[in-house]
């Protein structure tokens, strides 16, 4: 028997497969009501509230809600980019893939809720900043969890892919992954030593995922020449 050995790439996919423009469209969708939903817990002090202070001073008071908004929006617009970059790897997906990135959408898709909750006791004096911080990390672990579990969802199957993803390259990937989850787990024990240094360590990871964690798959997969 003469010829080369077909490709994992080359072998026929399953009736079960699907392509990736619905599985995209589904999920722009989700990040961006999710995203949405943030802006709407910064709230307009009304002429009644302000008990003779300033306007800017009522605006200096809500300094939790801004801030609690910026990071949870950095956050969630990099996973939108970071699921942007993953979905390029493939050109077909399985139901698998489809229940992961379900899982993925419904952990981004809360976070408005622990945001709200943190922005409103972060300043809290008593065991209540303590417990909405936790709940804000917890959350955060389950969605890089979702995420890492999405990836090796996608790259399971070189049949799915546009290019088989180097083992090295996959290795590195999930390296990344891996420093990443570590460190929004240690946040869960960092928001009962201060929630305010837990939310800032959020911000700090999101820029840690600013970076293009996938790079070396996708740069393995590039043809030579």
């Amino acid at each position: 028997m003469t010829g080369e050995d077909p490709s994992p790439t080359d072998a026929p996919l399953q009736a079960a497969d699907f392509g990736t423009n619905r599985l995209e469209a589904f999920s722009d969708g989700v990040f961006a009501i999710a995203i949405t939903l943030l802006v709407l817990d910064l709230k307009v002090p009304e002429p009644d509230s302000l008990h003779g202070e300033s306007l800017t001073a009522a605006l200096a008071h809500q300094w939790p809600s801004y801030f609690a908004y910026l990071v949870s929006f950095l956050v969630i617009g990099i996973i939108w980019i970071n699921h942007h970059a993953m979905c390029a790897l493939a050109r077909r997906v399985d139901r698998r893939t489809l229940f992961a990135n379900l899982f993925l959408l419904l952990t981004v898709s809360v976070i408005p809720f622990p945001t709200r909750l943190l922005a409103t006791y972060l300043t809290a004096d008593d065991s209540n900043a303590h417990t909405a911080a936790a709940i804000y990390a917890g959350t955060m672990v389950a969605m890089g969890v979702a995420f890492s579990l999405l990836f090796l969802a996608f790259t399971r199957d070189a049949r799915l892919l546009h290019a088989p993803v180097p083992p090295e390259a996959l290795r590195a990937a999930l390296r990344r992954f891996g420093i990443g989850g570590l460190l929004y787990l240690a946040t869960v024990g960092l928001a009962y030593l201060s929630p305010v240094a837990m939310l800032a360590t959020h911000a700090l990871l999101a820029v840690y995922y600013c970076f293009d964690q996938l790079a070396p798959a996708r740069t393995a997969r590039r043809p030579a020449g």
